[in-house]
């Protein structure tokens, strides 16, 4: 069965690895609470645990998704479940 993916076209960058960040949220301190922070310190973020995540390459958003936590061989470690794709087609 062919590939419709356009991943496996045979072109040598579709194998080069790329890092994704992942974006929970954001933080606004100001300087003088940043430079008070210390271990077990919480710094609040702009998000609820229930809103979707971003997903960037570089600085390119590319999807958005709600973070879950694995079970079985991987529990505890997190994941993303895409909920929206950005059209890549022309590339990032």
């Amino acid at each position: 069965m062919p590939d419709t993916t356009g991943a496996g076209d045979g072109h040598p960058f579709t194998r080069v690895p790329i890092e994704i960040t992942v974006s929970v949220g954001r933080a606004h301190p100001q300087v003088r609470e940043l430079l008070a922070l210390e271990n077990e310190a919480v710094l609040m973020l702009d998000k609820r645990v229930e809103d979707p995540v971003e997903l960037f390459v570089g600085d390119k958003l590319i999807a958005r998704g709600e973070l879950q936590e694995l079970d079985g061989d991987n529990a505890g470690r997190l994941a993303v479940r895409l909920t929206e794709v950005a059209d890549l087609a022309n590339g990032l």
